[in-house]
């Protein structure tokens, strides 16, 4: 008998809210969650716009800060997005055995005091000391860290944190694949319940590079918008005048349920996921492959695990970064997926253009708008699309949202190193 897996709680914390219904409504009004940088002085950077989680802390999922005050942003962020997705799946009175409750994150690191510890290094060489691995480094490095607030910047630290609040003590596992990390989570939780070694796993992710280690490693790489005098307008997907990504934070999460266990307690199901695949381009440790390869094999293979042909796709949440590479070889990867003629009939669009891209926290995220498009038949457009690239030419819901039949989605996630996920979600039918 094979084991179904369906979403019974979704929570998310990001630049457009503090919650999923905050967040939805922001998207489907087309919203901008970008703004000039706060968090540290970006004045010098190339870069100095990004997509800030705002005015949030622990204290709104009724946490007490005094708890957490040493956990990363990125913890802070799951803690937030955790709770959310368990208290409206209400799943923890039903958990008999607790060993058959886990937690699979893809979480990157926590914030910029991720970078204490790199700054030490930079510092003690700079020195000139002959010695300085010993020297410099031990006396003077290691005197003014504080341990345990590094420790908490690492990112497997969500992982253990929600496996202690929410006494998970099945599988507890993280992985950090880049842009595809959460989505690759999910469909790795959806495994272990499939094969029968859990009942119920919290998946999603959690991110925070808004830094000046982050920023700067992607302004070399050119991989970030530098439209600095429009922020609102700086993220724009499949346009012809896109120029980088804009860089985001925040977290989201979701509870995974077996379909008869979830039945058994009468739970609400968001959805269902009916499809996972997942591919590498083996190409280059930045460029994705040009002609899309892992890309399109990745849809397919989803489609497959799902038992769907591009007929029964009704919509396709993209990874839509607004790179140059990134839109055009999406596209391509969607006419070889579908067929040339399919394609060009799916509504395709980027969330991204709205709360920038969330890094590791980006899949999750992008899967529980693909479930809020299916609940509510209501697809989220891609804003700041104003000029058409001929490599570009899909259907991509421009600027304002539209009402359209959901009944299955896919979510793709195309990430750094060239791993690649795409996620089949479907309306939940019995």
């Amino acid at each position: 008998m094979t084991r179904r897996v369906v979403v019974t709680g979704v929570g998310m914390v990001n630049p457009m809210g503090h919650d999923v219904e905050t967040v939805w409504k922001g998207l489907k009004e087309g919203a901008s969650g970008v703004g000039y940088t706060s968090i540290f002085d970006a004045s010098n950077f190339p870069t100095k716009i990004s997509a800030e989680v705002k005015n949030w802390d622990v204290t709104k999922c009724g946490e007490k800060i005094a708890d957490w005050e040493k956990a990363g942003r990125h913890t802070r962020f799951a803690v937030g997005a955790a709770k959310q997705a368990v208290e409206a799946s209400g799943v923890l009175d039903a958990i008999k055995d607790p060993t058959r409750f886990g937690v699979y994150l893809g979480c990157g690191e926590g914030d910029q005091d991720f970078h204490t510890f790199t700054n030490m290094v930079v510092a003690a060489i700079s020195s000139g000391n002959g010695d300085w691995d010993k020297s410099a480094f031990i006396t003077k490095g290691l005197a003014t860290l504080d341990s345990q607030r590094e420790m908490e910047q690492d990112p497997s630290m969500p992982c253990g944190h929600l496996a202690s609040l929410f006494n998970a003590q099945g599988p507890n596992l993280n992985c950090l694949t880049a842009c595809a990390a959460s989505s690759q989570a999910i469909g790795e939780a959806r495994e272990l319940i499939k094969r029968g070694t859990c009942d119920v796993m919290l998946s999603g992710g959690a991110h925070s590079m808004i830094h000046p280690f982050g920023v700067t490693g992607f302004n070399l790489l050119t991989a970030l918008s530098t439209r600095n005098d429009e922020p609102t307008k700086a993220s724009r997907p499949f346009d012809r005048e896109r120029d980088g990504f804009v860089l985001g934070e925040g977290a989201s999460m979701v509870v995974l349920e077996e379909l008869e266990h979830a039945k058994a307690r009468g739970a609400t199901i968001y959805g269902e996921i009916i499809g996972y695949g997942t591919t590498a381009d083996a190409f280059r440790i930045t460029d994705t492959h040009p002609e899309g390869r892992g890309g399109i094999a990745c849809m397919k293979m989803a489609m497959e695990d799902a038992g769907i042909g591009p007929e029964h796709v009704n919509y396709v949440n993209a990874h839509g970064t607004s790179t140059t590479v990134n839109d055009k070889v999406e596209t391509l990867c969607c006419k070889e997926a579908f067929g040339a003629e399919w394609a060009k009939k799916i509504p395709v669009s980027s969330t991204k253009s709205m709360m920038g891209h969330l890094i590791a926290a980006a899949g999750v995220t992008e899967a529980i708008v693909c479930l809020l498009a299916i609940r509510d038949n209501v697809l989220p457009p891609t804003i700041n699309y104003e000029n058409p690239d001929d490599n570009c030419d899909l259907d991509y819901v421009p600027n304002v949202a539209r009402e359209a039949k959901v009944d299955i989605a896919l979510n793709n996630s195309f990430g750094f190193g060239g791993q690649n996920i795409t996620l089949a979600l479907s309306r939940f039918k019995g």
